[in-house]
């Protein structure tokens, strides 16, 4: 058993995760992706954990289909155990040599059903189906199965596509329904916005008077958002922050326990090892947990366990002690310890923030004067958190062509809300993966890179801010 903040395999990456609680302890299934060529197939491995800090890795739990079946890609779904204890595994099977009649590989429901309490699995591929016409066989995929206690019927939701309308928007949560977790009819699509691509990764669950449903944004944003009605039938209302999270954590599903709801996703690692690479599919887990508002709405932030799990303070000297009032109504003012931070470390600040501030935040891994850094910038004029790094790498010749010319890292931005007054930053930062939270309701995920140590720093523009606490903790057992 590894403690880890972030678990990784050692051989792949983490792809979309089907958490599953059981007996206390999260079963979490996940698409193991390995980065080899020629490229094999996908199968679906397991992880465990009672704490959300130690993590024991079982390896393959359900292996993909040979080179001409169906499943040669074992692709996301869900699981769920029906009255006689057996437990069931919908997945979505994918072939790339499987061609569907629009030319993309068929994606198919596929079944699976476990008598021994989830040590291993038996294929069912009688039960395979794939979608009916009026939609795209190519996009059949993601099963997410619960029971609908008022109509006595199990319910299938499938991220779907329509086979006509606009290219970009014909995404669809389609449904079938069932008695008996065996056969299944089609029935009338579950939610139906005609506004993005697809609709990934579909979760609904019910929290008290709510219920929720989650899905992954397969669009300009590749973001995990909710929305929120009093019966899982709808309709369905768009909360004021309705994310989980942003670009970087994708793919989230939750699971249950002890009446708090957690949300396991993927931080998605970028090509090359470098903060300019591209996003790649898959990277490292990282689990949030979501805290249930007085109106509903939910907001997400670190589990205790894993807060807790740092005990021992990092000692940090700064030039002028703790609390510190930064007042530049015009200009910038940062102060930047006098020590390198481990490489994993938890850290938690508080701003007191004056009306009209632009900016105030956190820098990271910083040089000693707080112009190279990454940054963790709390904009309470926009209403937002974002994550930002400087110096951008150079693209020309000139000062201004820089990487990312934009006023901070493309698609890392949260909205947030920063009245006047005082506002909590934590961060955890584990090697190259960096988690922030504001407040216990609003998280951002990022890589890190290109700078590996350094200095953390706080920081204060066009505004005044007080800096009430400062705190650095490690773990010892690494």
């Amino acid at each position: 058993m590894k403690r880890s903040v972030f678990f990784q395999p050692a051989d792949g990456w983490v792809g979309d995760l089907i958490p599953f609680e059981k007996d206390g302890e999260f079963w979490l299934f996940y698409l193991h992706e390995e980065r080899s060529h020629p490229k094999p197939g996908t199968a679906w491995n397991l992880v465990t954990t009672k704490d959300l800090t130690q993590f024991e890795n079982h390896g393959v739990a359900l292996p993909h289909g040979t080179e001409d079946e169906p499943d040669f890609n074992a692709y996301t779904g869900s699981v769920t155990v029906d009255g006689d204890g057996t437990h069931h595994l919908f997945y979505t099977g994918q072939n790339p040599r499987n061609l569907g009649p629009d030319g993309a590989p068929l994606q198919l429901v596929m079944h699976a059903t476990s008598t021994d309490g989830m040590r291993s699995w038996t294929k069912h591929p009688e039960l395979t189906f794939g979608a009916p016409e009026g939609y795209e066989t190519g996009d059949w995929r993601d099963p997410f199965v619960f029971y609908d206690q008022e109509s006595g019927l199990w319910r299938m939701l499938i991220a779907a596509r329509h086979s006509k309308g606009p290219e970009r928007r014909r995404g669809v949560i389609a449904q079938c329904v069932s008695r008996d977790l065996m056969t299944w009819d089609y029935a009338d699509p579950f939610w139906d916005p005609r506004r993005y691509i697809t609709h990934e990764c579909p979760d609904v669950f019910q929290w008290g008077d709510w219920w929720y449903m989650v899905y992954s944004e397969f669009s300009e944003s590749f973001t995990t958002r909710y929305r929120m009605a009093k019966s899982p039938t709808g309709p369905w209302s768009v909360p004021e922050l309705d994310s989980i999270d942003g670009r970087a954590f994708y793919a989230s599903k939750s699971a249950a326990r002890d009446d708090r709801r957690f949300f396991f996703g993927w931080i998605a690692s970028k090509e090359g090892n470098a903060d300019d690479g591209p996003w790649q599919w898959a990277g490292t887990m990282s689990v949030l947990e979501a805290r249930q508002n007085a109106d509903g709405t939910l907001g997400f932030g670190f589990a205790d366990e894993l807060v807790d799990s740092f005990w021992e303070d990092v000692p940090v000297t700064l030039p002028v002690p703790i609390p510190a009032s930064l007042d530049v109504p015009d200009s910038y003012s940062a102060i930047v310890s006098n020590e390198e931070l481990p490489n994993q470390f938890y850290a938690k600040a508080v701003f007191d923030i004056a009306p009209n501030t632009t900016e105030c935040g956190l820098l990271l891994r910083s040089n000693h004067d707080g112009d190279q850094s990454y940054v963790l910038r709390l904009e309470p004029k926009r209403g937002r958190l974002v994550f930002d790094r400087w110096p951008r790498e150079l693209t020309g010749d000139a000062q201004w062509h820089v990487s990312g010319d934009v006023p901070f890292d493309i698609a890392l931005e949260r909205p947030c809300h920063l009245a006047p007054g005082k506002h909590t930053l934590e961060v955890m930062v584990d090697g190259d993966t960096c988690v922030a939270v504001v407040d216990r309701q609003v998280a951002l995920s990022a890589r890190i890179y290109d700078c590996p140590t350094g200095r953390i720093g706080v920081f204060a523009g066009e505004g005044a801010v007080t800096v009430a606490e400062l705190e650095i903790r490690q773990r010892t057992d690494n």
